[in-house]
């Protein structure tokens, strides 16, 4: 089990996201971001406003993902 806050992930806070393994991630902070904008969070809803942004082109989309599942590779187990 890996711990990445939502801001590592691309969002607005410091929520704690376990997972086993980056898919599983990145299906929970989508998760969280969505409940967060149903609450109305204007930070979230910014942050989902930029990774629609970066959905736009696959290629920066498939960077950023690199990117992310990078970084979690790298995390120490809990």
């Amino acid at each position: 089990m890996k711990t990445m806050t939502c801001e590592q992930l691309g969002g607005a806070c410091h929520f704690k996201i376990q997972a086993e393994n980056f898919s599983d991630m990145a299906a929970l902070s989508r998760k969280h971001a969505l409940e967060m904008i149903q609450k109305g969070d204007q930070a979230h809803q910014e942050a989902m406003r930029k990774m629609k942004e970066l959905m736009q082109s696959s290629h920066a989309i498939d960077q950023w993902m690199k990117e992310k599942e990078k970084i979690f590779n790298t995390l120490l187990e809990d």
